[in-house]
């Protein structure tokens, strides 16, 4: 019996992607970035809150993928949502974003916001403009 083939996970990551990344992630109060295991990802204090790498898979191909947190209701209607969003299946609130042509850069700039704001500590978190949720 034939194994079943395997995704890759990559450094592949195209430039404008990462530069895009770079500079929403970067403009959040003590944000920083760092090469991970794979990828590049972003930080506040110890905690992730964006990471971005390649994944080859046999059967979908190569693609980007941008992990990141969310919480709550956008949580729950992100787990509902099909593609381009897909559940991590760990840590109980991540999830992945398939960043490609059709990537609404507004909508990946709202995700990073609140990604950060899942994890920063409340006195960063009151540093960020968000929008009123009322």
């Amino acid at each position: 019996m034939a194994a079943a083939p395997v995704r890759r996970l990559t450094d592949d990551v195209p430039a404008d992607v990462e530069r895009r990344l770079r500079r929403l992630c970067l403009a959040l109060p003590d944000a920083y970035e760092e090469h991970a295991w794979v990828g590049t990802r972003w930080r506040v204090r110890t905690r992730t809150f964006v990471h971005v790498l390649g994944v080859d898979d046999p059967l979908d191909g190569a693609q980007v993928v941008m992990t990141f947190r969310a919480a709550g209701e956008e949580l729950e209607a992100l787990r509902r949502a099909g593609p381009p969003f897909h559940v991590l299946g760990w840590g109980r609130d991540a999830m992945g974003l398939t960043l490609d042509a059709a990537t609404d850069w507004e909508e990946v700039a709202e995700l990073v916001v609140e990604s950060y704001c899942v994890l920063a500590p409340r006195k960063l978190v009151a540093l960020v403009d968000r929008p009123d949720p009322t």
